[in-house]
């Protein structure tokens, strides 16, 4: 057994992300390790890769069995901050801190987390209270442990909180401690060329700046979680000193994030070409140059034949990791939108590769909707989504690139719809345009490229009767939720509890009567449609809220009365019930939100992996969602990520 955990140690270190992923993927940790040794090695890799989700689940499994491991818990807590989940960061730390000696590590992370509260604060005096946590918790790890890591980051922190005497002695006292490690050192000296460049950067030494962290980026190649941690300390310097912040870049740069939609080939018999099989090499070619003047290393994708296939590939080609959306099961997926025409072996064939191939691929929902394209209008807004989180996480640039014949579609989930869509979102998105490939080639018939757009086929489409009207799919938001409490309270109580706890949940509607399109109530159960995910969001956090507020024993009530809520977002039928006489909705999409609710915390408010993309696909503003981890949903409806709504600006001084 040692020595099966040796080599799986052995070939761990050295990985790639790839690598890491099928190795946790397999679950190898979880079968050959009698310690946490390799949970602590596969989680410190995967987040110096970037992917603070996937180390967050890593480190969370080894604390199944090892509630107590140090190491674990400063990863998670680690893993947490990098992916936005501050305070669930600090709470963690902070535990962490009350016990025996705390660690350098534990410290560092704590300020760590302090910064990152002070970056996100409301006003100049949360950020100046934050700021000063900061700078005290990193000078407390450098005391107690001398170590040049802390030493840095306090050196850092005393500088934006005006200590600025203290700032350059710790600079220098950790440039003095890093040339001696770097001396003669054949290893792995990111961490030291990356301290030398900010200690370089508070001295106001940037020729110094730009040696050291020339030689971090040699070193740290590839590992973006790590090169983002230095570029974001290294731009709080240059703020501070007047200096443009985007100067680190240069030195420290982590690549940006494509999210891509695309035409597919055309299928046999179609009547006006696209675009035709023969154009799939030009196309290609169109697709490499433009990512080589882009640069990207991270693309999100779905996988039709032709331009997905094609962008997936010169992406693989790159080195760049690649994450796809498949808008429904794959068998069905691949019936559908692969095997089509005489190359649809070969098609099949390079879809097994590049799905091999992807660091991550997701399955938006279980089947196809039948009626209407909102399958694939619901997987390009999962892709901008997962896009969006992925460059947050990275600090980077999103940039949307389409193959596209610059004209309308007829309908959601087409290449004009998602382009409109980026469009409307304020993006601007990069286009190759598959119209002037196809006239320079010969293979568009002559005028085709001044026709206009033909609305016939759309009007005998929007005059078909009554079941388009009566019988629709459209994307909702969806919000289950459940009384705690409500068992217990005798027969007396019921009455109280409709009048109180329903009646305030009744005038919080009101004010988003707008975009609630469907609601209903059984016993304690809450059940709402939204017609707009921001909406959805806030109105559950005022939920939460209202009832966390209120003082139910002076309403006859008991005090610990409590909601359960929880949020998911997808595609959906809509139609006039028969039964109850109203608007309707259900889908597969209903049933999973419903799973949600039973696992949520009390007063708390989870969503979907879906509900969190698509809330950052549309920019929403008012509330964040942090991960919370892989979540085992109710009645055995399997395993899935779940995540904590909270409002964004709310500030924690414990």
């Amino acid at each position: 057994m040692a020595r099966k955990v040796d080599q799986l140690l052995q070939r761990v270190e050295s990985a790639d992300l790839s690598e890491l992923m099928s190795i946790w993927r397999s679950r190898l940790p979880e079968e050959g390790s009698g310690s946490p040794a390799l949970f602590r090695c596969l989680g410190e890799r995967i987040l110096a890769q970037g992917e603070p989700l996937l180390a967050y689940d890593v480190v969370t499994a080894g604390l199944a069995s090892w509630p107590k491991d140090t190491r674990l818990r400063q990863l998670q807590g680690l893993s947490l901050a990098r992916s936005g989940a501050t305070e669930r960061a600090s709470a963690i730390l902070q535990d962490l801190r009350c016990e025996a000696q705390p660690a350098e590590e534990t410290l560092g992370i704590l300020g760590r987390t302090y910064k990152d509260l002070a970056i996100a604060a409301a006003t100049p005096d949360q950020r100046a209270q934050f700021l000063k946590r900061a700078a005290e918790t990193y000078t407390q790890a450098f005391k107690t442990s001398g170590g040049y890591w802390s030493g840095i980051n306090a050196g850092t922190m005393n500088l934006l909180v005006g200590q600025t005497a203290k700032a350059s002695e710790l600079a220098r006292k950790v440039r003095e401690q890093c040339l001696k490690e770097v001396k003669g050192s054949t290893g792995d000296s990111y961490w030291e060329f990356a301290a030398l460049g900010e200690a370089a950067l508070i001295l106001r030494d940037l020729s110094q700046a730009a040696e050291w962290y020339g030689r971090a980026a040699n070193k740290g190649r590839n590992r973006f979680g790590d090169l983002q941690s230095s570029r974001r300390n290294a731009r709080l310097i240059l703020e501070h000193w007047n200096e443009k912040p985007n100067w680190i870049d240069t030195y420290l740069r982590i690549p940006a994030v494509i999210v891509f939609a695309g035409h597919m080939i055309d299928r046999p018999g179609r009547a006006t070409p696209r675009f035709p099989t023969e154009l799939e090499p030009l196309v290609a070619k169109e697709i490499r140059q433009k990512l080589d003047e882009l640069e990207p290393g991270f693309g999100f994708s779905s996988a039709a034949c032709g331009s997905d296939i094609l962008f997936l590939e010169a992406m693989l080609e790159r080195g760049a990791e690649v994450s796809i959306v498949l808008p429904y099961n794959e068998e069905e997926f691949v019936q559908d939108s692969v095997d089509i025409g005489a190359d649809s072996k070969k098609w099949r064939a390079r879809f097994d590769s590049v799905l091999s191939r992807a660091a991550r691929v997701h399955t938006a929902s279980n089947q196809r909707l039948e009626i209407g394209g909102v399958s694939y209008d619901f997987c390009n807004q999962l892709v901008l989504g997962l896009a969006t989180i992925r460059c947050r996480q990275l600090e980077s640039r999103l940039i949307p690139l389409a193959v596209w014949d610059q004209r309308p579609g007829d309908g959601p989930g087409g290449a004009a719809s998602v382009v409109q869509n980026w469009r409307s979102l304020g993006h601007s998105p990069e286009i190759v345009d598959l119209a002037k490939i196809c006239r320079g080639s010969g293979s568009l018939p002559a005028g085709r490229q001044n026709r206009p757009l033909q609305k016939k086929s759309i009007a005998l489409r929007k005059s078909r009767p009554t079941r388009e009207s009566k019988f629709r799919s459209r994307i909702v938001a969806i919000l289950f939720a459940d009384a705690v409490g409500f068992s217990k309270l005798s027969e007396p109580e019921v009455p109280r509890f409709v009048q109180h706890f329903f009646g305030a949940i009744a005038q919080l509607m009101e004010k988003c009567s707008k975009s609630i399109i469907a609601k209903n109530t059984w016993g304690d159960g809450l059940y709402f449609v939204f017609s707009e995910i921001g909406l959805a969001g806030k109105f559950a956090l005022a939920l939460a809220d209202t009832v966390a507020r209120t003082d139910w024993p002076k309403k006859g009530l008991r005090a610990e009365l409590n909601l359960r809520i929880a949020l998911h977002a997808g595609p959906v039928y809509e139609f006039d019930d028969p039964i109850t006489g109203r608007r309707n909705y259900s889908g597969t999409h209903v049933s999973r939100a419903a799973r949600i609710e039973p696992i949520t915390p009390p007063g708390q408010v989870y969503a979907s992996e879906a509900f969190a993309a698509l809330a950052a696909a549309q920019r929403v503003r008012d509330f964040s969602c942090d991960y919370v981890g892989q979540t085992p949903m109710a009645k055995g409806y399997g395993t899935l990520p779940t995540y904590h709504v909270r409002p964004r600006h709310r500030t924690t001084t414990n």
